[in-house]
């Protein structure tokens, strides 16, 4: 029987370590795991609360036309007001609730990069410079001495130079570094979804309080036009009593209502303040800088694009944000499969090392070792089968909230829609009383002033026409407040395509163009409207 050399035997080790390297990369394509589908949501096939027939019978506000089927990003501009338009594109640049949901979103993309990282061997290197002393010989080396003076000791002193490189690589032979990578893709997405949902809400609640600040203002212009009229019945009052017709008592009575009308007036700048200082909170300004001048009430209900209910489900960020966390949780079982597949680790080593300087770079002083190693789990107590259930209910309840936010979004859209139905008709009505009101007040002070009827006749009009038309403007003002939450319901003008796909999470640039640079207006200061 013939024996191998061992130069034969060297030169097919390299041989060996390449079968294994290929054997390992034909593995590398397994993925275990459930595959991700995305289950269904229940839609129903056309809202409720608002058709098409009922739009004939509305008035004051209507729904846009197929031909305008869609909100753009910029939704706010379909409300027709400067400066409010104004004051929305400050949010996107100055409001800190955005860019805190923008630097968690960062901080995912981040975390998609920590991923794929474990695709690729680690390669380290440790150069070394080391003084050495070493004792040889005697009965200190030998352990035979009797005595201080046994056997003979000699110090060696050496210095040895190392320049080591190492390099591991766990090949992915079951998935878990691509479930972990889809798992931290499908989180940047979500973190994504929830940015834009963040800059909704601070949308949508800027609008809302710059219309209930636009109603104070018209509830003011309301209240100082009735303190003037209270005012020309009171010296109307007076005047009859200095004649004789009238009596002191309806002196007094003209000056408690226009006492009590003054002091609602003057009460209204309080809620006036707070949405003021609210608009200066979402704008990312200090209240004590930031004011907005009162302007007439000249507002009116846009034409709003809902189109159909099928749609919604790609319009809302916080479904997107649910959906993506769906995946997430599929992806992470997968995870927690593979710890049932062992583990291969390849490492290899080789440098150069020698006890000399002059010789530490030559070819003789080189090294290197090769190999690869399995590591598997004989014995965990349930370990692993406990976490694929733990990740399994995790996917459940993930199923299930995401279930839950489509009912909300649906209830929120047909809450809206009825709320505009139904106010398009109050309104109709209210101002229907409202000219009764004033029809009323005209005879009431006609006929105090031939003396047929007391003054109180006149206060009681004064106070029902007061009542009408303030229930006239808060009307109106829920009824745009209706209309900017509807938009919101909608999901604004975004869309779920505009999710940032793997390749642009992953690329140097920022992956969402419409995400706010707060570096690039670190103290929020652009100018009042």
């Amino acid at each position: 029987m013939r024996h191998k050399s061992k130069a034969s035997s060297w030169r097919e080790k390299p041989k060996a370590v390449v079968l294994v390297l290929a054997a390992l990369l034909a593995l590398d394509g397994c993925t275990v795991g459930p595959k991700y589908n995305k289950p269904s949501a229940p839609a129903p096939a056309a809202y409720k609360e608002l058709t098409p027939d009922e739009m004939k019978n509305t008035d004051g506000w209507k729904v846009a036309q197929p031909k305008d089927d869609a909100l753009h990003g910029k939704w706010w501009e379909i409300f027709n007001d400067a400066p409010l338009n104004t004051l929305e594109d400050q949010v996107n640049l100055s409001n800190q609730n955005v860019a805190s949901a923008f630097a968690s979103f960062m901080a995912a993309r981040a975390m998609v990069k920590e991923a794929r990282s474990q695709y690729f061997p680690t390669l380290s290197t440790a150069p070394a410079i080391t003084n050495e002393r070493q004792q040889i010989g005697g009965a200190a080396a030998s352990g035979t001495g009797t005595g201080s003076g046994a056997g003979s000791t000699s110090a060696t002193v050496f210095t040895e130079y190392a320049l080591p490189f190492d390099a591991t690589w766990v090949p992915d032979l079951w998935g878990r570094v691509r479930n972990m990578v889809r798992a931290n893709v499908a989180a940047a997405q979500a973190s994504a979804a929830d940015l834009e949902n963040t800059r909704l809400t601070m949308q949508s609640e800027l609008a809302v309080d710059y219309f209930s600040l636009r109603g104070q203002d018209a509830l003011k212009e309301l209240l100082d036009s009735t303190v003037v009229a209270y005012r020309q019945s009171l010296d109307l009052t007076r005047a009859l009593y200095e004649t004789g017709i009238d009596s002191d008592e309806s002196v007094a009575q003209a000056e408690t209502q226009l006492e009590i009308t003054q002091a609602q007036d003057t009460n209204l700048g309080i809620l006036r303040a707070q949405y003021e200082h609210a608009i200066a909170m979402l704008v990312g300004q200090p209240a004590s800088t930031f004011s907005i001048a009162a302007l007439p009430w000249n507002v009116a209900p846009p034409a709003i694009p809902f189109g159909v209910p099928s749609q919604l489900l790609e319009r809302r960020p916080d479904i997107a944000a649910n959906e993506r966390l769906m995946a997430q949780a599929n992806a992470q079982i997968g995870v927690a499969v593979a710890a049932y597949y062992p583990t291969v680790t390849l490492s290899a080593g080789a440098g150069l090392q020698s006890t000399s300087f002059v010789n530490w770079f030559t070819w003789p002083s080189r090294f290197w070792s090769v190999g690869p190693s399995v590591a598997e789990t004989i014995f965990d107590g349930g370990l692993r089968r406990a976490t694929v259930e733990q990740y399994r209910a995790q996917y459940d309840e993930s199923v299930a909230n995401y279930r839950e936010t489509v009912l909300t979004a649906f209830q929120q859209v047909e809450d809206n829609l009825a709320a505009l139905r139904i106010l398009s008709v109050e309104i109709q009505q209210q101002n229907a009383a409202v000219t009764s009101a004033e029809r009323n007040l005209s005879l009431a002070t006609d006929r105090y002033k031939l003396g047929i009827d007391p003054y109180l006749n006149v206060i009681t009009a004064q106070t029902t026409l007061l009542g009408a038309q303030q229930t006239a403007v808060n009307l109106h003002i829920q009824q745009m407040t209706s209309s900017v939450s509807l938009v919101e319901a909608l999901g604004g003008g975004w869309d779920s395509n505009q999710l940032p796909s793997q390749h642009q999470l992953i690329s140097s640039s920022t992956t969402n163009s419409a995400a706010p640079n707060p570096s690039s207006n670190p103290h929020g200061t652009p100018t009042n409207p």
